[in-house]
């Protein structure tokens, strides 16, 4: 969660991710039959016009762009490859993006927008599975999947979330509805979500087919896409292992690109059919990713183990365990069995009574909420204020509790938590876990950053392993980090990364 809350996009954002214009034809393996895609032949006017307008705001909803040579070396690789889609040939007609984002994700939208994150180029391990991951996005857009798949897009994005809390299919209660989608929605990767969420398993296999493709024809190796999709497999499987201490959702990409263990054969098929040979260029990306930044920005905050710590704003929290955590650019967002949360801020002018109406109001829209009175108690020593209010939907009646703390006059943030009725007290730790950090503990708290190194006689995989800043899974870290397994040998001279903290 940054300094500033920005206002969040709205869910017809959905339709600024529509592509107009199908045209020419491509091949693709879709559960071993050969069909046609239809693909775009030109980004139109209009399309241009939409992703204009929605590229600043993704681009600060996702943490801002990540400046340095790392966003150059993207920017000229994702234009390489995003000519391929013939779209456009002309590489200034496409803006790619790395974005300071601490998901494994990347996306695109019409007009010309491509993105990935630094956490997710931290995975891949040579230049063409940048290419690969960058095509694969391009290829989304380019067979117009968001166009096709907008109008269930939209309606799963409002209902979906709320289905997963109160257990059954929600109907339509005009604003209250949409206002507690927006809750649950305007966290920076929900939106991403827009451009590719409800993308079918033969989209997916159609994606991969034109990013084979579109290897090929840039002269990269086309069995890149295979090998990222497995690191990207095995870095689901690890963030499902770590999620009960690591307190962290799965994988941004694995969500909104389902199941990527199940399609990595299915890329070296792609690949094996299109031709071998092609560059990797791994040590041009070697040279690129070092230094990188890791996980999170601390000045967005961090997710350590169950906690939250922001060393700017001085305040941490704890989750309940078993709860994941989503650091985003406006609020962290937590979810669980028991119900779904966000930790943001607002403008505070010294009127509690109005910041905790216009919380309330964020969350129902035009849908009048009768809140309870606010209880006023401490909380570590912080001046904290509450109410909850009782919404009835098809599926029964929910709370919604807002948990404010005034850390100044000036400066205040709150808990809006979505529960079933009654069951508001699964959120109390985290509600009473809300405190001030000492100067001391602000200033411990270190980025951690992409080092490449290279192996020297004697090192293994156990010896590079201890010298990750993790106290735990450092060794499974390691290898998914660099595509190893448990029967990897190093050779002397081998590039690999390690994460090491590094000063601020």
């Amino acid at each position: 969660m940054g300094r500033k809350v920005t206002t969040a996009l709205a869910i017809c954002l959905a339709a600024a991710v529509g592509a107009g214009g199908i045209g020419s034809d491509a091949e693709a393996q879709t559960k071993g039959k050969t069909k046609t895609i239809k693909t775009a032949t030109a980004i139109t006017a209009s399309e241009r016009k939409q992703g204009a307008e929605a590229h600043p705001q993704l681009v600060q909803e996702f943490g801002g762009n990540y400046e340095g040579p790392q966003a150059a070396y993207v920017g000229r690789v994702g234009q390489n490859i995003a000519v391929q889609s013939r779209l456009s040939n002309a590489r200034s007609d496409f803006t790619v993006t790395l974005l300071n984002s601490p998901v494994n994700n990347a996306f695109a939208i019409p007009g010309g927008y491509v993105y990935v994150t630094r956490q997710l180029m931290a995975l891949m391990n040579d230049e063409a599975e940048l290419a690969g991951v960058l095509g694969h996005e391009v290829g989304h857009v380019a067979a117009q999947h968001s166009k096709k798949r907008q109008s269930a897009a939209t309606r799963n994005t409002i209902l979906g979330v709320l289905a997963g809390v109160l257990g059954g299919a929600i109907g339509d209660n005009g604003g209250l509805l949409g206002g507690l989608g927006g809750l649950l929605q305007n966290n920076a990767m929900k939106v991403a979500q827009l451009a590719t969420l409800g993308f079918s398993r033969s989209q997916e296999l159609e994606a991969d087919q034109l990013g084979v493709q579109y290897l090929k024809s840039a002269g990269y190796d086309p069995m890149a896409l295979s090998t990222v999709l497995a690191s990207l497999a095995n870095q689901t499987s690890l963030e499902a292992r770590l999620s009960g201490g690591d307190a962290r959702a799965l994988p941004e990409w694995a969500s909104t690109h389902p199941d990527p263990a199940s399609r990595v054969r299915n890329a070296e098929t792609l690949a094996a059919r299109a031709g071998t040979g092609g560059v990797r260029n791994a040590d041009a990306f070697y040279a690129s990713v070092d230094g990188v930044l890791y996980g999170d920005d601390p000045a967005q905050g961090v997710v350590e183990g169950n906690e939250f710590l922001h060393p700017d704003l001085r305040l941490k929290f704890a989750v309940p365990s078993g709860y994941g955590m989503q650091n985003g650019t406006t609020a962290v967002s937590v979810s669980g069995s028991g119900g779904q949360a966000q930790f943001t801020t607002a403008a505070y002018n010294g009127d509690m009574n109005a910041y905790i109406a216009a919380a309330f109001k964020s969350v129902a829209g035009n849908t009048a909420l009768s809140p309870s009175s606010i209880q006023r108690t401490t909380v570590n020593g912080i001046p904290a204020y509450t109410s909850t209010a009782r919404a009835n939907t098809q599926s029964g009646a929910v709370d919604v509790t807002v948990f404010a703390y005034e850390f100044s006059r000036t400066s205040a943030f709150h808990f809006v938590a979505l529960t079933k009725a009654g069951g508001g007290s699964a959120f109390n730790s985290m509600y009473n876990s809300v405190r001030r950090l000492s100067s001391a503990e602000a200033a411990a708290i270190k980025p951690r950053r992409i080092d490449v190194v290279t192996v020297a006689r004697g090192d293994t995989v156990a010896t590079l392993a201890r010298r990750m800043a993790y106290s735990n899974y450092q060794t499974e870290r390691f290898q998914v980090l660099n595509r190893l397994n448990a029967t990897s040998r190093l050779t002397p001279g081998q590039k690999v990364k390690i994460v090491v903290y590094a000063s601020r």
